[in-house]
């Protein structure tokens, strides 16, 4: 059993990303029952509605699923903190903020912790915090992502050689190398997001569905960078009006959860954007979750032992 399996009592090494307020228990459920970690992220959500979905999700499984909570985007942090308590949910994933006034209380409750870091920096402090295990996010992900743009290739091995922590990998990964090239920077697993919406238990439209399945690998735009906000989307309409927009409360305004809703689970790219990673471009079909994760695991060790035997 690898060492990210041992720690988070998984069978496969792969950790669902956060996906804030599209996040849904049939998703969640499907992962931790193909042996990954499923996390519920709570985006906006308040305290109650996160209290059902984790009731809904432990319906669907058995297996642990961890709670996601954006430090700097959730207007209910502590009430979250304390529900992930309450409710005995075994893995919380903190990201966009400090993790260290939360990691005693959550050691103390027997709940392992992870920090979702961008930077070395990050990663020494999370690690100084107590916090468990790092997920090393570079600029390749979806979504919000760190104004240091760092790419995932150079930051997993960074982060790798200055802390003793468990590293997994995130950001523009999405089939079997991507696995692979994750191990051999040192991590110890991936986390995905953008590939698994293109599954079949994503409960999201299937315009965003098709929309990665036929995107290029020119298709993401980073958005915001020119008011101190880096957000990776797909390319459409409403991206497309959002390139004019010149204040940070103005951008603020126009790319709240609302909008990513309407886009992801309603289908209106007119009227909303859809996170998307750079890893858009390899999305070539929508299989099962369980199906992914069998591919992903095959196809890494095959090209590990292709490149092995070119080498010998």
């Amino acid at each position: 059993m690898s060492r990210l399996c041992e720690l988070l009592q998984i069978r496969v090494p792969i950790i669902q990303g956060g996906m804030g307020n599209v996040s849904h228990a049939a998703l969640t459920a499907a992962v931790s029952n193909a042996g990954g970690l499923g996390t519920l992220g709570c985006g906006t959500r308040s305290p109650e509605e996160m209290r059902r979905l984790i009731e809904q999700t432990r319906q669907l499984t058995t297996h642990p699923i961890a709670l996601n909570i954006a430090i700097g985007v959730s207007p209910h942090t502590e009430a979250l903190i304390e529900l992930a308590i309450a409710e005995q949910i075994p893995v919380v994933s903190l990201s966009a903020g400090n993790p260290a006034p939360y990691t005693e209380r959550l050691r103390t409750a027997g709940i392992t912790t992870i920090a979702v870091i961008a930077s070395v920096k990050h990663a020494l402090k999370a690690e100084a915090a107590g916090v468990d295990l790092l997920v090393a996010e570079g600029v390749e992900a979806a979504g919000i992502n760190s104004p240091l743009e760092l790419t995932t290739l150079t930051l997993v091995p960074q982060i790798v050689d200055h802390v003793r922590l468990p590293v997994v990998a995130a950001g523009g990964i999405g089939d079997g190398r991507g696995l692979a090239a994750a191990w051999m920077l040192g991590a110890v697993g991936v986390q995905l997001g953008t590939r698994l919406i293109a599954t079949q238990e994503a409960a999201v439209h299937p315009n965003y569905k098709n929309h990665l399945v036929e995107a290029t690998d020119l298709e993401t735009r980073i958005i915001g960078r020119s008011v101190g906000r880096v957000r990776r989307v797909l390319t459409g309409p409403y991206v497309a009006a959002l390139q004019g927009v010149s204040s940070l409360d103005e951008f603020n305004e126009k790319t709240t959860e609302a909008y990513h809703v309407t886009g992801a689970v309603d289908g209106d790219e007119v009227n909303g954007y859809v996170n998307a990673g750079l890893v858009s471009g390899l999305v070539a079909d929508i299989p099962t979750v369980s199906e992914l994760f069998e591919r992903m695991q095959r196809e890494a060790f095959e090209q590990i032992e292709r490149v092995w035997a070119d080498y010998m």
